[in-house]
């Protein structure tokens, strides 16, 4: 699948923004990427994308962002904070994977099992000139996605 090179965090923002319109219901997007990589920057244009409206800050260490203010609900995860899924079974924060509206997941290999069979990935490597290469990944019966 062919990469797309995004050269500024403003043009990450408007990708999300632009990903954010093929989005439907119930959709699970998993974003990978290093530290540093744009994984927020994409979430937020992302949410901007869904018609949410006001700050949109990562959830690092809410570990849970819900949004209900846009034309689909947004939970938004950020699992770099966590050891394991169990804390996310305790807290009932699984409940909201896959449940209304999209759900989108950053630093998602920390609890692989909490996953659905059904996702599209995200995966932004970093360039050493400061770009960012974007690769769309469906996953089990995802369908077919590109920008």
């Amino acid at each position: 699948m062919p990469e797309l090179v995004i050269e500024t965090a403003e043009n990450m923002q408007a990708l999300g923004e632009e990903i954010a319109g093929k989005l439907k219901d119930k959709d699970v997007i998993l974003l990978t990427g290093d530290m540093g990589a744009g994984k927020s920057e994409l979430a937020r244009g992302i949410a901007r994308g869904l018609d949410i409206v006001g700050p949109i800050p990562s959830p690092s260490f809410t570990i849970l962002n819900l949004y209900d203010s846009g034309r689909l609900v947004l939970n938004h995860f950020d699992w770099y904070r966590i050891e394991d899924s169990q804390e996310l079974y305790l807290a009932g924060l699984d409940e909201f994977i896959g449940n209304e509206g999209v759900t989108l997941i950053e630093w998602h290999e920390r609890a692989q099992e909490l996953l659905p069979d059904t996702y599209l990935e995200i995966i932004i490597k970093q360039l050493d000139d400061g770009c960012r290469t974007v690769e769309f990944k469906p996953c089990g019966n995802f369908r077919p996605f590109s920008i």
